[in-house]
């Protein structure tokens, strides 16, 4: 996360950093910096499952077509957990809230949904681990099952991670 962030200042003008000096206005930019990087993470956590999503899919197909249509409903039920996650992803309130915003978010609780975020990072490359397990396990047709329930608890432990994050910047 903290990558994004310095991308993010590193990418300012001369200007910008003149306005710094501003008393008050600096502040203000800064925190408008987060904000961008806070929409540039999550746009890209939102592709990045997208990508899982459509692996997903594509393994729905490939069991179809070794006839075990016994799966085809529990990769289904993933899926669209994904679906419903990433659209979360995508549309959640930003990382920071702007002047006029009903919901202020601190400086530490700014910190705590920048962990909540990189532990969302993980959750993707779970799923990339257990997609690449469940396309190597569809030939043999050994273990799908339990690597089924895996992907699934992932998505769970994904959506429980940002209803924390949720919680956090609703304040409740």
């Amino acid at each position: 996360m903290a990558d994004i962030l310095e991308k993010a200042q590193e990418q300012r003008n001369a200007l910008q950093k003149v306005i710094d000096v501003i008393p008050g206005f600096g502040g203000y930019q800064k925190r408008q910096r987060r904000r961008e990087a806070d929409r540039l993470l999550r746009q890209t956590l939102a592709d990045k499952l997208g990508q899982q999503r459509r692996r997903l899919s594509s393994a729905q197909k490939e069991l179809l077509s070794h006839g075990r249509l016994d799966l085809v409903d529990d990769v289904e039920s993933s899926v669209t957990q994904l679906k419903t996650f990433t659209d979360r992803i995508r549309f959640a309130s930003y990382g920071y809230a702007g002047l006029f915003d009903a919901v202020k978010i601190r400086e530490a609780e700014l910190q705590q949904i920048y962990e909540f975020d990189a532990a969302l990072i993980e959750y993707v490359e779970r799923l990339d681990t257990a997609n690449d397990h469940l396309r190597g396990a569809i030939p043999e047709g050994e273990g799908l099952e339990e690597i089924l329930d895996v992907i699934e608890e992932i998505v769970r432990e994904a959506n429980d991670t940002f209803d924390g994050r949720e919680h956090l910047i609703l304040g409740g």
